[in-house]
């Protein structure tokens, strides 16, 4: 059976399991649920050391007695891909105990004819699905042997693309029993990044890098896919997972169309450092949750 091993354990994030536990159980205790059952959550993929407590507040809005499958869509940040991949491996590994793939789902996705498949070496190499791995298996230990991921890795998208991938997946979407965890972090500011956009009327830099990603946050609020697109060509906010995002918006938006009531509401937002020279450099973060109302 092809295992995909834990690449990044040991350096984005502890090895022990037991250090691992304790410090998701503490960041999990500190966060509040206050928009759940979460359908999907968008977390970030950092290290842990400087996201950890935020992806805590997504985590917090899942019911894992609920949860049997879990979707993650991740940006592909090593190799360039023009659509989306599917992982070979038949399971993941973390710390914790072993996640399975649902090798059913892999095989109904790749039957559209739009799915394509990572190597080993482009799954492995790939820190924005692995690093949920460790929260998915802390939230949903009391179920581990009952349910599966679905890890999808979400290449340079257009548009039209993330149109056609929202609908490829917004009938998933319509089952209480999946979980969509959406991977992304916000603005990567620094001449590092090459963007060091500054409105100089917020004062601080970190300040505009918040008043930029609040507003990229409450246009994803709105649930409306071309608002979105439009924000990100007006501003090229360097949000990595901003296709992974779309996908999720352009899914919701075919639900809403069936008469689906949903509601996303962001929930906690961080910066790994606080910008006050144009040298500075920092990676924001965001975490939110979708449900669906009756």
């Amino acid at each position: 059976m092809s295992s995909r091993k834990a690449s990044h354990a040991g350096s984005w994030y502890t090895d022990s399991a037991s250090e691992l536990s304790r410090q998701l159980d503490n960041w999990l205790g500190a966060a509040t649920l206050s928009h759940g059952p979460a359908r999907a959550i968008i977390a970030p993929h950092a290290g842990y050391t400087y996201c950890g407590a935020c992806g805590a507040f997504a985590y917090r809005q899942v019911s894992p007695a609920v949860v049997k499958r879990v979707f993650i869509l991740g940006p592909s940040h090593h190799v360039r891909l023009r659509g989306c991949a599917l992982s070979t491996a038949k399971k993941y590994k973390t710390p914790l105990y072993d996640l399975k793939i649902d090798t059913n789902i892999n095989a109904e996705l790749e039957n559209t004819g739009h799915f394509s498949w990572m190597d080993m070496k482009t799954d492995e190499n790939e820190h924005s699905i692995e690093m949920h791995l460790p929260y998915i298996a802390k939230v949903m230990e009391d179920f581990k042997d009952q349910f599966t991921i679905v890890p999808i890795l979400v290449g340079s998208l257009n548009p039209d693309q993330e149109a056609l991938y929202g609908r490829l997946l917004a009938n998933y979407f319509t089952d209480p029993q999946n979980l969509f965890v959406i991977s992304s972090d916000f603005c990567h500011w620094g001449h590092r990044f090459n963007y060091t956009y500054y409105d100089k009327s917020c004062g601080q830099i970190y300040k505009s890098i918040e008043k930029l990603d609040k507003q990229g946050m409450d246009i994803i609020e709105t649930l409306k896919p071309e608002t979105f697109t439009a924000y990100l060509r007006e501003y090229n906010n360097t949000i990595c997972g901003r296709h992974p995002i779309g996908v999720m918006l352009s899914a919701v938006k075919v639900l809403q169309e069936q008469g689906y009531n949903t509601s996303f509401k962001f929930l906690k937002y961080d910066q790994s450092s606080q910008c006050k020279a144009m040298d500075d450099s920092s990676v924001s973060y965001a975490s939110g949750s979708l449900v669906f109302e009756c």
